[in-house]
């Protein structure tokens, strides 16, 4: 903010009128009571502008004070000056002399105050600031060691720096006022060189490249010459004067015949080898353009005008007038942060959360229940539960009866039939007992008063890995730690999940939200979490018995996976995973899958699209399922409007919500484009056709106006 010095000898309503303006504008309000006070402020140069009062001359001397001032070379060289309103009038000349720049009639309204001081911001101050800016950049370029030369719109030459004297062997006043066709140009460059840049410089592009420029005795040195347009302040559009920058760094030989490179510190940017990708992608787009006919130089604009956005892979939802179902999801699932409250909003938060475990962040998980002590063992699963799990590596594998079987433990029975298929235990050098017993503890956080994430959503989860690990590209693509890193994330990627999204938490001010700063809350606690559960205790600590790098690389792994299921990068994810696997091998090129790089994005994609496969199983899973999320964020919401936070999805509201339309909103969204990426990539026909059944269910109910989630029988 600006810096105001008010020099007044005492305080009275005037001083407090400028005290309040300033406070109003956002300004630092700083006061001086004596001449010395404020000579020291002075030559602190801690102020943008001074207010100096003329009033009372018994105090001080404010002519005198503001000469004192200017001497001091301050940064803003003007001041107030006070005058009663009923003394006659006077020249303003000895004002101006003494160095002020402007006089206020005495008027103590905040407003008055308020308007001057926002005139002056406006006028005297910015005219400052860039005057002061343009005497430094002046002093950079007479010190700059490159050549550099100064053109206006008509081609006629404003300014040469010492360096482009020294190197051109020209002297300003030789150049200064003369247009560049009447110095002498070198042979060496092509003929439509110079049209080429002209024409450049005309659309109001930077041109960069090698130009042969002749010196004063004739000889003609390579130049790395970049000329930028500017255009200048004042006037209407088409009055304002426009001009070229052209930096030159040049190349010149010596008697010995070494080559001597001088390069602008830009040149040096452009050339760093921690450059960007992007960097380099908008550099060969620019360089492009230059040779590129209208239409095409046009839509690269665009191009280049998409790229230096900030998010490159999050669609932008259109106008406040789209589907509010759709609205509603992307703000609930792909925010984090808190959404900007109003005062009365404020006051009603409560910075704790009702959620017992998420008021404890990352405290330590309650103890096994003295059920879970004697670990189960695979061979002692009771028949009628090993029945349910004889179709578990199909698709159409039925999680709720498992479920109801397992009197709601279907994850420690999934998980050892599982693990036990993909040898887990045999990779991991750990005993049947410890993965057991890892199973259930992890399973007992789970939260099963949660309708939807809890330990039936892991086991589906787990599920649903496990039959992507078994494609034939996925096996192609995976190292055997992958697949292992794979199952473990699936089974721990919402342990301990509240049953609220992160948005509730960073406007609940909970104690995870702080933890993790507003970022990634819910996916950095699991992750977390499922390491703390497992090292603690060396009976269920599956990773005690592999080598420090192996577990270093899988839980690298583990922690990538789990975080991937954050909705805020979901589009970021899919985009790389086509960008970067699907196009290569639909040009046959079959290299991308081995690579450490793509691999990472294959796992990411895996366990996104086992977090969220619902509308991809079968009819009567995809119903249930869809009826538990729509309860939990129901929950969610009532919970919000008793404690006073923002609705962060009001349309999940129980008594007027369509689930229906939800459904079709999740899978125009979130689900089509990325199954048919994964699709394309995994070769998954029966979760294709799940999916188009699923959208047309939903679109019957939603076009008979149907709230609930099963039409009435007929």
């Amino acid at each position: 903010p600006r810096i105001v010095l008010l020099v007044f000898a005492k305080e009275d309503s005037q001083s407090n009128g400028f005290c309040r303006a300033c406070e109003k504008a956002n300004y630092r309000c700083k006061m001086a009571r004596t001449p010395e006070s404020a000579l020291e402020c002075f030559s602190e140069k801690h102020h943008d502008l001074v207010i100096i009062d003329h009033r009372h001359s018994r105090h001080f001397d404010a002519e005198a004070l503001c000469r004192k001032h200017v001497s001091c070379d301050a940064l803003v060289l003007f001041a107030f000056v006070f005058l009663r309103p009923d003394r006659e009038e006077a020249s303003v000349m000895p004002l101006i002399n003494a160095g002020f720049n402007r006089r206020y009639v005495e008027n103590a309204n905040m407003m008055a105050c308020y308007n001057e001081l926002l005139q002056l911001e406006h006028g005297e101050v910015l005219a400052q600031f860039k005057l002061r800016a343009g005497n430094a950049i002046f002093t950079a370029l007479e010190q700059s060691q490159d050549a550099i030369e100064i053109t206006s719109e008509d081609q006629v030459i404003q300014y040469v720096n010492p360096a482009y004297e020294s190197i051109m062997g020209y002297q300003q006043s030789e150049l200064i006022g003369k247009e560049i066709i009447e110095v002498p140009k070198s042979e060496k460059n092509k003929p439509d060189l110079l049209e080429t840049i002209n024409s450049c410089i005309l659309k109001g592009k930077e041109w960069q490249g090698i130009y042969y420029a002749k010196k004063k005795n004739g000889d003609s040195v390579q130049q790395n010459v970049k000329i930028t347009p500017v255009i200048g302040q004042g006037g209407k559009h088409k009055d304002r004067r426009k001009g070229s920058l052209d930096v030159r760094s040049t190349t010149s030989r010596g008697s010995d015949g070494s080559s001597q490179r001088r390069h602008s510190s830009m040149a040096r940017i452009h050339s760093m080898t921690i450059e960007a990708p992007i960097t380099k992608v908008i550099n060969i787009i620019n360089a492009a353009q230059e040779s590129s006919p209208m239409p095409v130089a046009e839509a690269l604009d665009r191009v280049l005008e998409i790229l230096r956005t900030t998010e490159l892979y999050s669609p932008q939802l259109g106008t406040k007038d789209e589907d509010p179902h759709t609205n509603d999801l992307v703000g609930g699932l792909m925010t984090d942060g808190l959404r900007r409250l109003s005062g009365n909003e404020q006051k009603k938060i409560h910075l704790t959360c009702s959620c017992k475990n998420v008021k404890q962040g990352i405290s330590k998980p309650p103890h096994l229940k003295d059920h879970l002590t004697t670990p189960l063992s695979l061979n002692d699963i009771p028949p009628r539960i090993a029945q349910t799990m004889e179709n578990e590596d199909s698709w159409d594998f039925d999680v709720f009866t498992l479920e109801a079987a397992t009197m709601k433990r279907p994850l420690t029975y999934l998980g050892l039939k599982i693990f036990s298929r993909f040898g887990v235990c045999e990779f991991l050098n750990c005993p049947e007992a410890t993965l057991r017993s890892w199973l259930q503890v992890v399973e007992a956080n789970y939260h099963s008063s949660n309708s939807y994430h809890n330990s039936s959503h892991a086991a589906d989860v787990l599920h649903a890995t496990a039959y992507f690990l078994c494609k034939e590209r996925v096996k192609q693509s995976l190292d055997p730690i992958d697949e292992v890193a794979a199952l473990i994330a699936a089974t721990v990627h919402d342990v301990d999940h509240p049953g609220r999204t992160n948005s509730f938490l960073c406007n609940a001010g909970s104690e995870l939200a702080i933890l993790y700063n507003d970022t990634a809350v819910l996916e950095s606690h699991h992750a977390a979490l499922a390491f703390q559960i497992t090292t603690r205790d060396d009976k269920c600590n599956i990773f005690k018995n592999i080598e420090r790098n192996e577990y270093r690389t899988l839980r690298q792994a583990i922690i990538d996976m789990v975080l991937a299921t954050e909705m805020t990068k979901h589009f970021e994810h899919v985009n790389k995973f086509v960008n970067s696997i699907n196009k290569p091998l639909a040009e046959s090129v079959k290299s991308i899958l081995t690579s450490p790089e793509n691999r990472i994005l294959v796992k990411r994609m895996l366990i996104k699209c086992a977090d969220i496969s619902n509308p991809c199983r079968p009819q009567e899973l995809c119903i249930e399922w869809a009826g538990r999320i729509s309860e939990e964020y129901f929950a969610q919401t009532d919970e919000e409007k008793r404690q006073g936070l923002p609705v962060v999805m009001p349309v999940f509201d129980r008594n007027t919500c369509s689930i229906p339309k939800s459904q079709i909103s999740f899978i125009d969204y979130f689900i089509t484009d990325m199954f048919d990426a994964w699709d394309a990539f995994a070769d998954l026909p029966n979760l294709m056709q799940h999916l188009d059944n699923n959208f047309k269910y939903w679109k019957g109910l939603d076009e008979r106006k149907l709230h609930s989630l099963r039409p009435p029988p007929e």
